[in-house]
C-alpha cells in the first residue's frame, strides 16, 4: 500500500519531536507553559487590625483601665481627707478637754464657795463701792461660765461632725475599692476570653525593674488627668497628631534612652492609635520587623518595664508586648494576637496606650 511508509514515518517524526520536547521541559530549557505569579504575601484586609485582639476587646481594655485608674485616684484623695479630718477630730477632742476641765473648776469653786447670786450680792454689802464691785464680779463670773458652757458645746458638735466626716469616707474608699475591683474583674475578664486558647501556651514577659524616673505629666488641681484631645504634631514618621500626653510619655521614654523608631498615630484603625494616644516602639534598630530576639528582645523587656515603673507619672492605660499586656488593675496578662504575626503579637514592637 503507497500510503503505509509515509504515514508510518510521519507518525514516527511526531513521537520523535514529542519526545525531544518533553526531555527539553524536563530539562527546564523551555518553559512548561505560562509563567503563573507566585501567591502573593498575605495583606492585612480593611476589617483587620495589626493591633491585635478585636475592636471590643480594646474598647473593654480601654473602659476597665480608665474606671480603674479614676476610683485609684478617689480612693487616694478620699484616704486624704480621712487623715486630715482625723487630725482635726484629734485636736477638737483635746480642746474639748480642756473645756471639760474649765467647766469643771468652775462648778467645784462654785460648790465650795456658794454662787453668787443676785440676791446676795444686793443685801451683803457694807457702802455704794462694795456694791459696784460685788456686780462687777457677778457679771464676770457669769460671763465665764456662759463662754466655758458655749465653748464646750462647741467642741462637743464639732466632734460629731467630725466622726460622722471620717465614717462618710471610710464608707466611700470601701465604694472605690469595690470599683476598683469590678474593672479589674472587668479587664481580666474581657482577656479570659479573647485568650481562651493562648492563655496557656503563653510565657511571662521577662520584665525587670528600671531605675530611671519619668518626670510626672501635668494634672488637674484633685489630682485627675486633664481631657485632651488629638492636638499636637506626632514627631514620628507616622505623621499624624497624638495628644499633650503621648508626646510627655515619648519624649519621657526617648530621655530614658529608648530611641529606636517610634510610630504614634495611625488612622483606620481601632483603639487609641487614630486618638493619638498610643505609639509603637520597635524593639529592632531598623523598625518592625520578625520577632525580636537576644539584645532586641531584652530592649523590649526594658521598654516595657520603664513603662510599667513609670505608669502613674505617665498616665499609662496599659503596656502590651511580647503576648502579653500590663494593666494598672491587674499587672501583666496574656495577650493573643489576631493573625499570630510579629506585630499582632506585638513580639517586634513595645505598645503603649496612655489615659
Amino acid at each position: 500500500m503507497p500510503t503505509v511508509a509515509p504515514v508510518r514515518h510521519r507518525a514516527v517524526r511526531a513521537a520523535a519531536l514529542i519526545i525531544v520536547a518533553l526531555t527539553l521541559i524536563s530539562a527546564g530549557l523551555v518553559p512548561a507553559g505560562p509563567a503563573v505569579a507566585a501567591p502573593p504575601t498575605r495583606q492585612l484586609a480593611v476589617t483587620d487590625d495589626p493591633e491585635g485582639g478585636t475592636p471590643a476587646l480594646r474598647a473593654e481594655l480601654e473602659a476597665a483601665s480608665k474606671g480603674y485608674l479614676d476610683a485609684k485616684r478617689a480612693l487616694t484623695e478620699s484616704v486624704q481627707r480621712q487623715q486630715q479630718l482625723t487630725a482635726q477630730l484629734n485636736t477638737t477632742k483635746a480642746e474639748h478637754a480642756e473645756h471639760t476641765e474649765r467647766v469643771e473648776q468652775i462648778a467645784d469653786l462654785a460648790y465650795r464657795t456658794g454662787p453668787l447670786r443676785t440676791a446676795s450680792v444686793l443685801l451683803d454689802n457694807d457702802s455704794p463701792e462694795n456694791l459696784l464691785d460685788r456686780v462687777a464680779t457677778l457679771e464676770a463670773v457669769v460671763a465665764n461660765e456662759d463662754q466655758a458652757l458655749h465653748q464646750l458645746q462647741e467642741t462637743q458638735e464639732q466632734i460629731t461632725q467630725d466622726s460622722q466626716a471620717v465614717e462618710a469616707e471610710i464608707i466611700e474608699q470601701r465604694k472605690q475599692e469595690a470599683l476598683m475591683a469590678k474593672r479589674k474583674e472587668q479587664a481580666e475578664k474581657a482577656l479570659t476570653v479573647a485568650n481562651e486558647q493562648a492563655r496557656a501556651a503563653a510565657a511571662p514577659t521577662n520584665t525587670t525593674q528600671n531605675s530611671t524616673q519619668a518626670a510626672p505629666a501635668p494634672r488637674n488641681a484633685d489630682g485627675s488627668w486633664p481631657a485632651e484631645t488629638c492636638s499636637v504634631n506626632d514627631p514620628t514618621p507616622a505623621d499624624g497628631c497624638i495628644t499633650p500626653r503621648t508626646l510627655h510619655a515619648l519624649n519621657q521614654a526617648k530621655a530614658a534612652g529608648f530611641t529606636r523608631y517610634v510610630s504614634c498615630f495611625r488612622s483606620g484603625s481601632s483603639g487609641e492609635h487614630p486618638k493619638g494616644r498610643a505609639c509603637d516602639f520597635a524593639a529592632q534598630p531598623d523598625g518592625f520587623g520578625g520577632d525580636a530576639t537576644g539584645g532586641d528582645r531584652t530592649y523590649g523587656n526594658n521598654l516595657a518595664a520603664f513603662l510599667v515603673d513609670n505608669a502613674d507619672q505617665l498616665a499609662v492605660l496599659y503596656v502590651i508586648w511580647y503576648r502579653q499586656i500590663w494593666l494598672p488593675s491587674s499587672g501583666w496578662q496574656s495577650y493573643s494576637g489576631a493573625a499570630g504575626d510579629p506585630s499582632s503579637d506585638h513580639t517586634n514592637h513595645v505598645h503603649l496606650s496612655v489615659y
